[in-house]
């Protein structure tokens, strides 16, 4: 009895030690991996420092241009022919013994659903900044995205190798506009032919690429004694004094020290690495990607100091060793199918493994990739903090949680209630109450509201279904893209977000699916909003196959922007609402809900408008579809007796000009129904023009301002809300709907 309890103890023994040398050696892979995004505004040089990243890591063999139409990341045809970025490419390569994953991603506004799709699978990010044009205004769109996902940050400020670039603005820009903490780990060296070399702040060397290797290669001089050094080793001691301010550790070592001399230059890095993962500061390196200058420096900075994967994401820890992993993108492969791009949070998934969604759908992983923007190799078994392409996933959406089996979910799900105190059983409640389930479980990623929208219609009836499975191919990649199908005119409608958005997808309509659709007029996104409460009773009775449906219900719409459905509890109503069976409410909440999104005007979706349900009477025997549908006709009768307002989407511009092409602009601007909020110098000759205009008034605008500033202004557009209309801009628009301008 002892010898069998003393060998059960070894073997318990050995399985333990098994275990964690198991979950040890994948802390220490997961260590090795660093999953990064690149994000910036438009032509700020993300895929040409992407491109010459790959190539010093030895993962291509020549350097591709933007320009030339030749590199990895921007492989669309429309991504070649436009010079920039639409979809978000995934790249593996290895750096100094490390991994990195890297997402280069779209800069223009019309694609920002792609950056927010990457940033789910990424760990840090790397903002790019055009060093003659400073923070713009995509910039502070991608960086509010960083906010939301809390992602650590290094800053690289490319460009500086021309004339006019300016690296103190871009400094002040970080922190007047962006309102973060930026620490300079390198300055800008010109030499007298306009050569960019870089002075390094904590090793005090001087660097310099040379060009006839293509900069592969790098010299680091030591400064000699002189007043470049003195004030380069005063800018180390502002750094090391700033550090010292938010890092216990280093500041122990100054105290102890006294002095800022003695400081080890490892010390440093690890207290800008800690300093970096808590958001307490940003690095920021400099370089140009063109020229080939900086780029090794900025891999060794993401190794250094941006977060491995075990260092994020702890809210998965209810896994355990099971796995989960979070789709982030779906492409289609003409030779592959649909391929599905999913980091991995824990465990370890293997070619031929059964996967189940959140939804509750089972899926089989076929085969599995290493990503290279559109190139493939496979692999056969990917582990926790990676990122990996999947084939085989027929249903998977992205947003889905994908994990090993129901039972592991379950168990997740209790696992992350007990750490955060609660009770209940099901995913939607949790949802509700906590954010990190939010994070976990939300199905449906947040996707903005579509600008434009229009018709599409094939070359023939043949050509319908391959039409609408292209569509849906297309929708699966991009969420962003809205397919609808109009009862009232019986056309197939999308959403975008801008004219090139809908450009782009006709066009990848065209070459990859060879369909020649056409698509109608673009039409303004309009909204609708009621004037003023009102409130009726509609009361229907008809008999269908035999069948007596009975049905009054009585409503009312007030302006509320809280919620979109609720009950009116006052004493008359509540006794009849509460003999209500719960379906029956979430049949009527249905039906009214959906009777919104389609507004007496102009068919826009119905806003900042709740329904309130005071009564319902439901005879024996009525269908629960019947009920729906009358519920969703009397809000349609009180939308077209009370009357709606139009709402029409603003953008906000930014518009830099010459200072003596300024006047021409706002002039036209103003015919615009424009509001000009600012004019601020830029440079030495030139101005930025900060813009709110309908969209209404801006088609064809940026051909319109070229035209008008001789081409020499530049400008970007986005979103910014929604605003009432006049009744004569109201009627314009109610004809322009309709097809009579």
């Amino acid at each position: 009895m002892l010898k069998y309890e003393f060998l059960h103890g070894l073997q318990k023994r050995s399985h333990w030690l098994r275990q964690l040398s198991a979950q040890s050696s994948k802390r220490t892979y997961s260590s090795k991996i660093r999953n990064i995004g690149i994000l910036a505004h438009i032509d700020a040089g993300k895929t040409t420092t992407t491109e010459r990243m790959l190539f010093y890591a030895g993962k291509t063999r020549t350097l591709g241009e933007v320009h030339r139409g030749n590199t990895v990341t921007d492989y669309l045809t429309q991504e070649r022919e436009r010079g920039i970025t639409i979809c978000s490419s995934a790249v593996t390569f290895p750096w100094n013994g490390q991994r990195i994953n890297l997402l280069d991603t779209p800069g223009h506004i019309d694609f920002t659903m792609e950056v927010e799709q990457s940033l789910y699978a990424v760990d840090g990010v790397v903002v790019v900044l055009d060093g003659t044009a400073g923070v713009e205004a995509q910039t502070v769109t991608v960086w509010t995205q960083a906010d939301k996902h809390q992602l650590p940050r290094l800053i690289f400020v490319n460009k500086m190798d021309r004339p006019d670039a300016d690296f103190e603005k871009c400094i002040t820009d970080l922190k007047e506009k962006l309102e973060t903490h930026p620490v300079c780990l390198q300055y800008p060296v010109k030499n007298a032919d306009g050569v960019l070399a870089i002075n390094d702040v904590i090793t005090l060397e001087r660097l310099t690429w040379q060009q006839k290797d293509l900069g592969q290669k790098y010299i680091r001089m030591k400064l000699e004694p002189s007043d470049e050094l003195r004030a380069l080793q005063e800018r180390r001691n502002e750094l090391i004094d700033r550090l010292s301010g938010v890092d216990d550790e280093l500041a122990d070592v100054v105290i102890s020290t006294e002095s800022f001399d003695k400081v080890d230059n490892s010390l440093i890095e690890r207290a800008l690495r800690r300093a970096t993962g808590q958001l307490k500061v940003v690095p920021v390196l400099l370089g140009s990607a063109y020229k080939n200058v900086g780029i090794q420096r900025l891999m060794d900075a993401v190794n250094a100091y941006l977060p491995a994967p075990e260092e994020r994401n702890q809210v998965y820890d209810c896994f355990g060793t099971e796995v989960a992993g979070k789709v982030f993108k779906i492409v289609h492969d003409k030779q592959r199918g649909a391929l599905t791009l999913v980091r991995i949070l824990r465990g370890e998934i293997k070619k031929g493994m059964r996967l189940i969604s959140a939804r509750g759908q089972a899926e089989v992983v076929s085969k599995m990739y290493e990503p290279l923007a559109d190139e493939y190799r496979e692999v056969n078994a990917v582990q926790a903090g990676d990122v990996v392409i999947c084939a085989g996933l027929k249903s998977t959406v992205t947003g889905d949680l994908l994990t090993s089996s129901q039972s592991t979910l379950k168990n997740a799900q209790k696992r992350l209630k007990q750490n955060l105190g609660k009770t209940e059983s099901s995913i939607p409640e949790l949802d509700d109450e906590s954010e990190e389930s939010e994070e976990m479980f939300g199905l449906d990623p947040q996707i903005p509201d579509a600008v434009y929208f229009c018709s599409i219609e094939p070359p023939s009836i043949s050509s319908q279904t391959a039409m609408e499975q292209a569509l849906r191919q297309l929708q699966r990649e991009d969420p962003s893209l809205r397919v609808s199908y109009d009862s009232v005119t019986g056309q197939t409608v999308l959403g975008g977000m801008g004219e090139l958005h809908m450009d782009i997808i006709k066009s990848r309509i065209l070459s990859e699916y060879k369909i020649d659709v056409d698509l109608g007029p673009l039409q303004i996104a309009y909204k609708e909003t009621i004037e003023s409460p009102a409130l009726t009773t509609l009361s229907v009775e008809k008999e269908i196959a035999g069948a007596k449906q009975n049905v009054s219900i009585t409503l009312e719409l007030v302006k509320d922007k809280s919620e979109l459905f609720s009950l009116d509890k006052s004493p008359e109503n509540m006794p009849n609402l509460n003999t209500l069976r719960p379906r029956i409410l979430q049949v009527v909440k249905k039906g009214a809900i959906g009777a919104l999104e389609r507004g007496p005007r102009v068919g826009g979706q119905v806003v900042d408008t709740q329904i309130r349900l005071h009564n319902a009477t439901i005879g024996r025997g009525t269908a629960d579809s019947f009920v729906m549908a009358t519920a969703a006709q009397c809000v349609q009768k009180l939308l077209s007796t009370s009357g709606t307002r139009l709402l029409e989407p603003i953008m906000a511009l930014q518009i830099v000009a010459p200072s003596e092409r300024i006047s021409g602009i706002m002039a036209d601007l103003s015919r615009r129904r424009a509001q000009i909020n600012d004019v601020l110098p830029k440079g030495e000759r030139n101005k930025i023009i900060l813009v709110n205009a309908p969209l209404a008034e801006l088609s064809g605008y940026s051909s319109a301002l070229r035209t008008i500033s001789s081409g020499t202004a530049s400008m970007t557009m986005q979103p910014c809300g929604f605003s009432a209309m006049n009744s004569a801009d109201e009627s314009q628009a109610e004809r322009r709907a309709q097809g009579l301008e």
